[in-house]
């Protein structure tokens, strides 16, 4: 009875603890400092990594021009292009009305990979597509990870097989975006020590455990050196290589591989986090790295455009499992910042108009 009577005046004074989960856990934060959210970028924009339905209905196209025009977004790489009469029919859809607006990359069919003169085929019909009207092309995270031969033999992201397409692009002079592996600890064990715990823990099949897949380190070697074997193709590294979280390493890389170039595409919260040293990062490398989202979500791009802008300090990323920390602005020079929105993808993908950029 008296356990009882304590348990009840304990309650009435709120200090039993809640029962909840982690997911649910969401503090109000009680630090007060100036906000700036950025609602449209400073200036016109170029989202390199963008996926969408080449053939959506005109009432969607329509609409995916109104939220581009909302943010200053003035054009958009779709990397699931695909590849003949797929690719061709996203173009008369995409760029029929909207021809200034968008941009489709090509994308690989890798039938027949098992016999021989695999590659030589393939580069033929990426020259075909690029004659079609594609501006690149884009490699999967299937590749190198889980594709494999008609031997069950996994295919290397370095497989010298695939030379005759990465010659192809040299010659056609379009980039490659690339996109290989995922981010480090989801090789790593799913244990207290992982920084993506709770995003591995809502979504499990993001695992990549030793038994199915190689490890991460084994997929980035074959990266760097498919990038060292072919110097005169250009390489879209996508997601910062997955190295956002190492930038010094990142850099050293591309002091290595001048070819190389590389997106900011889902890893924002990686530079939100270290802005002092990103800033500096940024400035260095200003003329390898583009700006990049990968998911369609309209209602997340501010936050990339207030982490690249302002000087705010602790403010909320847009999801939590990629990040339980708080973001910190860049207050990237307007110099930079004009590399990173629009000039460096006017320089290296042919074709783009550039009508709507301020110079």
């Amino acid at each position: 009875m008296r356990n009882l009577a304590f348990a009840a005046l304990l309650s009435a004074f709120g200090l039993f603890a809640q029962s909840m989960s982690i997911e649910e856990y969401e503090p109000k934060s009680g630090l007060v400092v100036p906000q700036h959210p950025v609602a449209r970028a400073r200036y016109p924009f170029i989202d390199v990594h963008s996926h969408q339905n080449g053939r959506m209905p005109p009432d969607r196209l329509e609409k995916l021009v109104a939220d581009m025009d909302a943010m200053n977004m003035r054009i958009m790489v779709n990397l699931s292009g695909g590849t003949g009469e797929r690719l061709r029919a996203g173009l008369a859809n995409m760029k029929g009305k909207y021809k200034d607006r968008f941009v489709l990359f090509a994308n690989l069919d890798f039938s027949g990979i098992d016999e021989p003169g695999y590659g030589a085929r393939a580069a033929a019909r990426l020259a075909e597509d690029i004659r079609a009207g594609a501006q690149g092309l884009k490699i999967f995270k299937n590749f190198g990870m889980t594709l494999k031969d008609g031997k069950g033999q996994r295919i290397q992201v370095d497989d010298p097989r695939f030379d005759p397409v990465w010659q192809m692009c040299a010659r056609l002079n379009i980039p490659v975006l690339i996109h290989t592996g995922e981010p480090r600890q989801f090789f790593e064990p799913h244990d207290r020590f992982n920084e993506r715990w709770l995003e591995l823990k809502e979504i499990p099949s993001r695992a990549r455990p030793p038994d199915r897949f190689p490890s991460w380190e084994t997929l980035m070697a074959e990266q760097h050196r498919l990038f060292e074997r072919h110097p005169k193709t250009i390489f879209i590294n996508a997601h910062l290589g997955w190295m956002g979280g190492d930038l010094e390493s990142l850099g050293r890389l591309m002091d290595r591989l001048p070819n190389m170039y590389t997106e900011i595409g889902a890893v924002l919260a990686e530079l939100g986090r270290q802005p002092r040293f990103a800033r500096a990062w940024f400035t260095r490398y200003q003329d390898r790295v583009l700006f990049g989202k990968d998911t369609w979500a309209p209602s997340e791009y501010p936050v990339y455009f207030r982490v690249l802008e302002t000087a705010d300090e602790y403010f909320d990323y847009y999801r939590k499992r990629h990040a339980f920390w708080k973001m910190y602005g860049l207050e990237l020079p307007d110099a930079v910042l004009k590399k990173l929105y629009y000039k460096n993808a006017l320089r290296i993908i042919p074709g783009l108009s550039k009508a709507g950029f301020p110079d």
